[in-house]
């Protein structure tokens, strides 16, 4: 028997997302978004693409007849049942693929024999070998998979297995179809199998797992181990109840611990995050952030050591570039547990060049922010840094602010300021709760300057988003304008209105200077 177990041997990617992908509930593709996928699984590299189930519907078939005279590159497969319906349909959808497949299955565990199939043993024997068969007079590549495999019986699987190879199956597929067996089960499963199947080095072995018990990608590669040569696997990992094996996590699980798993792919590893982009799009399925490979924080750090590390040497806390999957950098994640190395790196990369001190203060104001809103955009630190830079200059600042407002009326605003030093305090009616807090600063610092504009748009998306408001005043012929960000759209409002009044002061023009200064 031939040694499937030498170093850096070739492991072909069978790429089932359009099939056993499509099976998840709502996870239906349109013809036009599976040509685009199946063209993007060609490019990338995929040895063989499961295009589809043809007997199941017309569309099916379409599509997999298609996607055979699309695709250059890969092996195009057709799924089919033990029936001759099904195989001569497959057959039919594969026909002017330049290396078409027929894929054809059947249970083999006693519950499938038993409640599914209602056939005794003897009887699965004659159907794997016919569908085999017919299968084989159609095309020279012929794969067949024995249906719950993992819980099948060890001597009537390899019964099965011997007959379908004789029959003229060049693939054998044990798949785990329910997500139940376990690594160590999954790779003697194999070694075993091998051993006892005469013929067993006249084809190449499949494993095909799903997630149920999450261990789907562990028992792919614990297959290999064992002999397999051929993974099944999909974009993501959709698939049906849990999902199949992904096919990144597989590919960059070879690519990155070489050592553990000395093997090769074909995948060019730097399409995976477009593939995964373009299947989620197709699928309306979203990737959840946190997945692996191709997750929106698989490459981004937001704990102030992590990120610390990561500005030091990126392999502190990363074992793969993201240049490598298709990610254009890492991306260090502003939040509440980012450190002051972090902030002070985006500030650079900003162009921001501060003191110790401003950048001290800008720091506490940054902590401050992150309690207040989730995710801290380059737009949300601009506001920050532009108001500390602002401040300089100004000699009138906000202490603190509290609003009354709702249907009954009138609004009323209750204000604290700093002006030059000396802390002022009193309140004000207006029309509207903007009315009153302008009224509220006029009260404390009369002066003569005219409301131009006022204008407020936030400043990044979401309902936790900074306002960032604009206000213009007139006085003596010249307009001025202040601008003042706050997730609370009021203060930012104050602090915007006061911007200018600072402007106009520093200009002597529309102030009262001897009230401001009393």
């Amino acid at each position: 028997m031939a040694d499937q177990n030498t170093a850096k041997d070739r492991v072909l990617i069978f790429d089932t997302t359009l099939r056993d992908g499509e099976q998840c509930p709502g996870a239906t593709m349109t013809l036009g978004e599976k040509l685009e996928v199946a063209e993007l699984l060609d490019t990338m590299g995929v040895d063989i693409i499961e295009a589809g189930f043809p007997i199941a519907s017309i569309g099916d078939f379409e599509a997999v007849s298609k996607i055979a005279s699309l695709v250059k590159n890969a092996t195009v497969a057709g799924l089919s049942r033990a029936a001759h319906k099904d195989i001569d349909r497959a057959a039919e959808a594969v026909r002017h693929a330049a290396r078409p497949r027929i894929h054809t299955f059947l249970s083999t565990s006693p519950v499938h024999m038993k409640f599914k199939l209602q056939l005794e043993p003897e009887a699965v024997l004659e159907h794997v070998i016919s569908s085999v068969t017919r299968a084989r007079n159609h095309v020279d590549d012929v794969e067949w998979s024995a249906e719950d495999g993992t819980r099948t019986e060890f001597d009537f699987l390899c019964r099965c297995v011997e007959a379908a190879i004789k029959a003229g199956a060049t693939t054998i597929n044990i798949p785990d179809t329910v997500g139940y067996t376990t690594p160590e089960e999954y790779r003697d499963l194999f070694v075993k199998v091998r051993e006892n199947v005469p013929n067993s080095d006249k084809a190449v072995f499949s494993v095909h797992c799903h997630n149920d018990l999450g261990m789907a990608v562990a028992n792919s590669l614990a297959g290999v181990a064992g002999g397999a040569r051929q993974i099944e696997c999909t974009i993501n990992g959709i698939g049906e109840r849990a999902g199949n094996a992904a096919l990144e996590e597989i590919v960059m699980a070879i690519r990155t611990r070489n050592d553990a798993f000395p093997y090769e792919t074909g995948i060019v590893t730097e399409m995976l995050t477009k593939a995964s982009k373009a299947v989620a799009h197709a699928t309306s399925f979203p990737v959840q952030y946190n997945k692996a490979i191709v997750g929106r924080n698989a490459f981004a750090h937001e704990s102030g050591i992590h990120q610390d590390g990561m500005l030091k040497h990126t392999q502190t806390y990363e074992i793969m570039t993201p240049e490598s999957v298709g990610v254009s950098k890492t991306s260090l994640v502003l939040g509440k547990h980012s450190g002051r190395a972090a902030l002070k790196n985006k500030l650079e990369e900003m162009g921001y060049e501060l003191s110790d001190n401003q950048f001290q203060d800008v720091f506490v104001r940054f902590k401050a922010l992150t309690d207040r809103k989730k995710t801290i955009y380059d737009e949300d630190l601009e506001a920050l840094v532009d108001e500390k830079l602002a401040e300089a200059h100004e000699r009138i600042r906000v202490v603190s602010l509290t609003v009354i407002a709702g249907t009954r009326g009138p609004q009323r605003a209750l204000l604290k300021l700093d002006i030059g030093g000396d802390i002022r305090a009193d309140e004000a009616d207006g029309n509207g709760p903007v009315d009153a807090v302008f009224n509220a600063i006029s009260t404390l610092v009369p002066h003569e300057a005219v409301l131009e504009l006022y204008q407020v748009h936030a400043v990044t998306e979401g309902t936790d988003a900074q306002a960032e408001v604009s206000v213009r005043l007139h006085a003596n012929g010249r307009s001025v304008t202040g601008r003042g960000a706050d997730p609370d759209t009021l203060v930012a409002s104050a602090k915007a209105y006061l911007s200018a009044l600072n402007k106009l002061m520093a200009r002597g023009e529309g102030l009262h200077a001897q009230h401001a200064a009393e």
